[in-house]
């Protein structure tokens, strides 16, 4: 069994945060596509991702989940316990992901007419939930591979197989949208089929790769008799975890519906911002997955000592590399933010934004990596509620009463999520300094 526990964290990151940059790509590359075929089309598919995001939460229970045991069991050197996981996540991933399909394929339109689709639109965003929603447990069993992948070291395959989904998503595109196959008048339609068939490619590699090179088997042995304490660890390590994420996506939705009311310039100044916001976030969230990965490990093998000096030492490479970026982004951005507007209004808001994301940022970076460890050494109910509480209680509620009780617009908002993001990292910060997560190991 490789020795994960003792590799070196920068190493296992680095390809996380290439293949996360890559699947946001694919997002983007349909839209920039798209929007050289049909403007409704654009917005279609953009509605219809938000709902597939926000139900596909669900895959998250047991996908995070499984990387914790993962990760524990490998640090505990527990074989058989390992060969347990790997097949009560991926059967019960399916079995989610059939409900999930049939929820979709039921209730799509009910999901639009909340979203406030526009009619025109409908059509199109439909018929790309019908398609992708079918075949969402190709979504579902490749995460749940890909966290397997990540806590036996293998990151490297993430990133390849990101590529791959990247150049057969764009390969399909242009074949229905622009290609030999434009002549089918298939739109949304072809896109969503591109998506489909490039998850399907990669389930295959992912598949035949864990077979091949992890050390692991996938059996029905493994189910007989039921391995309910495998079940009952996968439920209480995921439901928190899902539940945060879950509640942190309400809290976003929330606060664009209060952005909302503030008019077009704020609206557009929220959305420049947080995209130049997004390789900082990015970076340090790859860098708390190879933390994560780590510190599981090392907390399996009952090395608190080493996990606790890991994730500090890890938090002053992200923390630096976070504020350098935010700080640049603040002195450049009266330069960048032409890059997407040129309304002189939008641009001053948006410096006066970024300045405030500096602070923000020392908050999230924070929170990023060491609840990430956190949950990975157990920890998972203290950070869950502490983060919904503070989400809910700081950010949206000052949100509503710096933006607009006291009319302060798209500044009171961000000075309050700020104030979120640094108040949680404040305590977890604490909390990781005391030791008050260890002994929390499910192993």
């Amino acid at each position: 069994m490789e020795n994960i526990k003792d590799q070196n964290i920068l190493k296992l990151s680095l390809p996380i945060f290439v293949s996360s940059i890559l699947s946001m790509a694919v997002g983007y590359v349909d839209t920039a596509m798209l929007s050289g075929y049909n403007e409704n089309s654009v917005g279609a598919i953009g509605n219809a991702n938000t709902v597939l995001s926000f139900i596909t939460l669900a895959f998250t229970i047991v996908s995070s989940a499984t990387g914790i045991l993962t990760s524990q069991y490998s640090g505990a050197g527990k074989r058989d316990r390992l060969n347990q996981v790997y097949t009560v996540s991926l059967l019960i991933n399916l079995i989610l992901s059939v409900i999930v399909s049939f929820i979709l394929f039921i209730f799509h339109r009910q999901f639009l007419n909340l979203l406030n689709v526009p009619v025109e639109m409908q059509g199109d965003a439909a018929s790309y939930i019908q398609i992708v929603g079918g075949f969402i447990f190709t979504q579902s069993i490749f995460s749940t591979f890909d966290q397997i992948f990540r806590c036996n070291g293998k990151t490297k395959i993430g990133m390849v197989l990101a590529l791959c989904m990247n150049l057969i998503n764009i390969a399909g595109n242009y074949c229905v949208l622009f290609g030999p196959l434009k002549h089918l008048g298939l739109g949304a339609s072809g896109v969503a089929y591109s998506t489909v068939l490039s998850r399907i490619v990669v389930l295959i590699i992912s598949a035949l790769y864990f077979k091949f090179r992890i050390d692991g088997n996938i059996s029905i042995q493994y189910l007989r008799p039921f391995p309910f304490k495998i079940l009952k660890q996968l439920l209480s390590l995921g439901i928190p975890t899902a539940g945060e994420n879950i509640s942190y996506n309400l809290s976003q939705i929330a606060i664009a519906a209060i952005i909302n009311t503030m008019g077009i310039v704020a609206i557009n100044t929220r959305i420049y911002c947080n995209m130049l916001c997004t390789v900082a976030y990015v970076f340090s969230h790859a860098l708390a997955i190879g933390t994560q990965i780590v510190v599981g490990h090392n907390v399996g093998a009952k090395d608190y000592d080493t996990a606790y000096r890991k994730v500090l030492n890890i938090l002053k490479i992200s923390m630096s590399i976070a504020l350098s970026l935010a700080v640049l982004n603040c002195i450049f951005s009266k330069f960048t933010l032409t890059l997407f507007s040129d309304n002189s209004d939008v641009i001053a808001l948006g410096q006066t934004i970024m300045l405030i994301s500096v602070f923000l940022e020392i908050g999230r970076t924070t929170n990023i990596v060491i609840i990430a460890s956190m949950k990975s050494s157990g920890d998972v109910k203290f950070p869950t509620i502490m983060g919904i509480c503070s989400m809910w209680g700081i950010s949206v509620l000052f949100a509503f009463v710096l933006g607009v009780s006291l009319n302060m617009g798209l500044i009171g908002v961000w000075i309050a999520m700020a104030g979120d993001e640094i108040f949680r990292g404040i305590v977890v910060f604490v909390r990781w300094m005391r030791g008050s997560w260890k002994g929390k190991s499910v192993v």
